[in-house]
């Protein structure tokens, strides 16, 4: 994925959540996050940079009907045109921000898969979050940032075709094997031409993942924080090592049933 900041169609500006037990919520991130030497997270899960890239609410009266799903925000061209198009392909919405004038601002919607995600649109120039104190972002420094973003379900290339219209992304293939079978995952690309996301098929190595948005979130000691996962009372779910042994990503669910991505930074 390209710099998460960046304004353009397609584009992943962050994600939140809300939550019961908040509080133990904030000292389980806080703890599985901030692992390693330079700790890409703070414990208030604002990045290292101090900017602003996930959200964890509480699970108040107006956001009790909210599944327990992070919740990406994309960036779309026009919010009423994609939310029109989202329930024309038999998707729904939860939440529709709109203006004084009528105009709508933002909106939380699920797929036909009854994954949640929200669309926002294209941030300008000006409200691109900065680094406290710094102008621009080193990128030779690792930062806190949703590294990637994927979701897996049984039928990938509807679910494909249903982002690619309601976002506005486009696909690229990505060749996979199962069983000595082949198929294709897909990438979905911002207006820029990056890969902002992946929609996958439900079988090989994402065999037995949720059908929710699934954030990729990077820390400094991955085998650390898997660790802190289990101490902390969530679990993790499916774990993956390289050549060399070492954890090379995993997906965990914390105390609430929440499940994200954790790889290394």
């Amino acid at each position: 994925m390209s710099d998460a900041f960046a304004p353009r169609v397609g584009g992943i500006l962050s994600a939140d959540i809300a939550v019961p037990e908040h509080e133990r919520e904030v000292r389980f991130y806080s703890r599985v996050l901030s692992t390693g030497e330079s700790p890409l997270w703070r414990e208030d899960l604002m990045n290292n940079l101090g900017m602003p890239v996930i959200g964890l609410g509480p699970r108040s009266e107006e956001y009790a009907h909210l599944p327990l799903q992070w919740m990406p925000h994309i960036q779309v061209a026009d919010v009423a045109a994609s939310v029109e198009r989202a329930l024309a392909l038999e998707g729904s919405e939860l939440m529709h921000g709109k203006g004084d004038d009528g105009k709508s601002q933002w909106a939380v919607l699920l797929d036909p898969n009854e994954a949640a995600f929200g669309i926002i649109p294209v941030v300008s120039e000006e409200d691109v979050p900065r680094a406290e104190g710094a102008t621009s972002r080193d990128a030779a420094t690792p930062a806190g940032c949703i590294s990637w973003l994927d979701l897996t379900v049984s039928d990938a290339s509807a679910t494909r075709d249903f982002y690619r219209q309601v976002v506005g992304w486009s696909v690229e293939d990505v060749e996979m094997e199962d069983a000595g079978e082949h198929y294709a995952d897909y990438n979905m690309l911002g207006a820029d031409g990056s890969p902002a996301a992946g929609v996958c098929h439900a079988r090989g190595v994402n065999l037995g993942l949720p059908p929710v948005w699934m954030i990729y979130l990077p820390v400094g000691d991955l085998a650390e924080s898997l660790r802190r996962v289990g101490e902390e009372g969530g679990e993790v779910i499916k774990a993956t090592r390289g050549a060399d042994g070492e954890y090379a990503s995993a997906v965990v669910q914390d105390p609430v049933g929440a499940c994200l991505a954790l790889v290394p930074g």
